[in-house]
């Protein structure tokens, strides 16, 4: 995993070198440094959600300017994605559980969700003409996402499981659909402060047992610098 990491900042950087001194690419590419909160809910297909968990994302953000208005943005970020869920039976937890198999009868199970992820976004901004120092953005695209971590807390017949392991029950990769927006501020020379909102909605199953479907979603609250 460190080997991947390491490759993607290098193709990162040495995109961005290219894109700096190619005669097609006349207006520019940044790099940033973001930071940002994530609320994160679970929506399984045979459950049900049990509200949103905090999580966090910070890493690298790039803008790859195309056009005056228009850029090419992606980000290296790690990225948590909380939520908690009520599910029936998940297998992963039952044998954990005492007589968790035994009765043969359905059993409720309050889940909560711990998935830490490289996040690689492909997605592209539509900016306005800057006024006055800002300028106002919208952003829609595709999120990949590499799984680091996942672990799980459970709750079920008076008996609470905590920080187990579930990685080899979760899927590598998560795909999600990106929609935000929000204002890029100048602060001095090339420095600007960048803040927005975003919805990333998940679309793949995230768990790798047979008979669940699961997904996870979140809000970001964006904040970012550019240099």
């Amino acid at each position: 995993m460190k080997r991947i990491s390491t490759i993607l900042i290098l193709s990162l950087l040495s995109f961005g070198a290219w894109a700096q001194n190619s005669p097609l690419t006349s207006y520019g590419f940044r790099l940033g440094l973001t930071a940002t909160p994530t609320f994160g809910w679970i929506k399984p297909e045979q459950g049900k959600t049990d509200g949103v968990a905090l999580g966090f994302s910070y890493g690298l953000i790039g803008d790859f300017n195309f056009a005056p208005n228009y850029s090419f943005a992606t980000a290296l970020t790690i990225t948590t994605i909380n939520g908690k869920s009520t599910e029936v039976n998940p297998s992963n937890i039952i044998p954990m559980v005492p007589n968790g198999t035994n009765s043969g009868v359905p059993v409720a199970y309050d889940l909560k969700y711990k998935l830490q992820y490289l996040d690689l976004p492909l997605t592209v901004k539509l900016k306005t003409i800057k006024a006055d120092g800002k300028r106002w953005y919208g952003q829609f695209g595709l999120s990949n996402s590499f799984l680091l971590n996942a672990k799980q807390d459970a709750v079920a017949s008076g008996t609470k499981i905590e920080d187990t392991n579930i990685y080899d029950y979760t899927k590598f990769y998560r795909a999600g659909l990106i929609i935000g927006g929000g204002g890029e501020f100048d602060v001095s020379g090339n420095t600007s402060i960048v803040a927005g909102l975003t919805f990333n909605n998940g679309f793949t199953n995230i768990v790798s047992d047979k008979g669940r479907n699961v997904k996870n979603h979140y809000l970001a609250l964006n904040f970012g610098v550019f240099f």
